[in-house]
């Protein structure tokens, strides 16, 4: 074996933790595993906070007097956010452990929450959904906690579980919203995400208690073993096969407001009913990879959400091409865009994770950075694609060059896995 491809095999698992050893889980008893449903609400909050308020995204440029593009950074720039912190809260939670980092980022997310409600200016607000970011050390640490307990496969496959109820949040967010702005306005959708932080501060604090190995090395230390993931090519080959089929994601994201409200004349209320339809196929993606992951493994798993993404996303384009487009295809096609999602993300991250598992904090971190750093240039690509204009088709190429570049991602993923030893 050469030297390279010594560094791209997974290194040996780490040490069995309580749940490895069969520990039975005990809800709201933080000396036991952490129960699922703490991990979904903390892997959820932070998808809820991303989307909750896309109905009401018209409403709020009228009311902060801008315009669409400015007023749709408030993704773009949260996004940005999660990019950066995650470089920084990984390498943390490896060295302090992960309970106090996920602590410490609730309490400013609340306080961020709120804080958004009072913004006098859009560049305020802006600057305020920055902060509140950070809500994104529960997503992904929540998956650090799942690769502290589990070998690769199976933090796959725990991953789809616990994603697969993380994905309800984007399904029903975009419709609360919708009805939260239509009943109380805009500002409602942020005194929910506040009151849901609260809550789930409350369950971690009893429920969750530490699954990181304690570390000897200091933060430096840990900051410098870095190189060791960036230059293993598996790693590379997982984070972009993540990062594109997500970015996809991320470009609807950033243009379906635009193309429901603009281009289909969608009220925010019913322009949240549709803007769900990916969360459905994320769903059911999920739990394909919780069912098959380990029967399979998590490159072929990969393959498969990648090709699924972008057939459907290819069909969408066709047939707006053809002139037969509408909002029930658009928003109907979606849901391939989810599925592959639910198929790509737990077993791409659960691969990220595996290349050093004592640097599972890391390597989660750095990956979502890349990923969600690629997918805010996405959604503002995507914004500026549409702004003025009365189709959805420059939408849809974005989403379908992004996605064939996932295919050819997981294809080096899988050749790649034969060559190093994974099948």
């Amino acid at each position: 074996m050469s030297r390279r491809e010594g560094l791209d095999a997974p290194a040996p698992a780490a040490r069995l933790t309580p749940m490895e050893s069969q520990v039975p889980v005990r809800f709201l008893d933080r000396t036991t595993p952490p129960h699922v449903v703490t991990l979904i609400l903390l892997a959820g909050i932070s998808a809820l906070a991303m989307n909750i308020f896309l109905p009401s995204l018209p409403g709020m440029t009228a009311y902060f007097e801008t315009d669409y593009a400015t007023m749709q950074l408030a993704v773009a720039f949260y996004l940005v956010g999660n990019a950066v912190l995650q470089l920084v809260i990984g390498p943390l939670s490896d060295r302090f452990g992960r309970r106090p980092v996920i602590l410490f980022g609730g309490a400013v997310f609340i306080l961020a929450s709120v804080a958004c409600i009072y913004a006098p200016t859009v560049e305020i607000f802006l600057a305020l959904r920055v902060v509140q970011a950070i809500v994104i050390s529960g997503l992904v640490l929540s998956r650090a906690v799942i690769r502290d307990m589990f070998p690769q496969d199976q933090a796959a496959s725990m991953i789809g579980y616990v994603t697969m109820g993380m994905a309800v949040a984007p399904m029903i967010a975009p419709a609360i919203g919708g009805a939260l702005d239509a009943t109380f306005g805009w500002k409602a959708s942020f005194w929910v995400l506040a009151g849901m932080g609260v809550l789930v501060q409350l369950l971690v604090w009893r429920d969750l208690g530490e699954t990181a190995a304690k570390s000897s090395s200091s933060f430096r230390e840990q900051v410098r073993e870095y190189p060791k993931l960036l230059t293993s090519r598996r790693f590379w080959s997982y984070c972009l096969s993540a990062a594109f089929t997500s970015g996809a994601f991320f470009a609807y994201l950033g243009g379906a407001p635009y193309v429901g409200t603009n281009v289909f004349g969608m009220d925010p209320a019913t322009l949240g009913l549709f803007f769900g339809a990916p969360a459905i196929g994320y769903m059911s993606g999920n739990f394909l990879t919780g069912r098959y992951a380990v029967r399979f493994g998590i490159d072929r798993m990969v393959l498969a959400g990648a090709v699924l993404s972008a057939s459907g996303l290819t069909v969408a384009l066709l047939v707006f091409l053809l002139g037969f487009g509408g909002p029930l295809v658009f928003f109907g096609f979606m849901i391939f865009v989810g599925l592959g999602n639910g198929l790509v993300l737990p077993n791409a991250t659960a691969g990220m994770l595996s290349i050093r598992p004592r640097l599972a904090g890391t390597a989660s971190g750095l990956g979502g950075a890349i990923m969600i750093g690629g997918g805010a240039a996405l959604s503002v690509l995507a914004g500026i694609a549409l702004e003025g204009g009365g189709s959805a088709v420059p939408l849809l190429w974005i989403m379908v060059s992004t996605a064939a570049m996932s295919c050819l991602c997981a294809i080096y993923t899988l050749r790649r896995a034969m060559v190093v030893g994974g099948f």
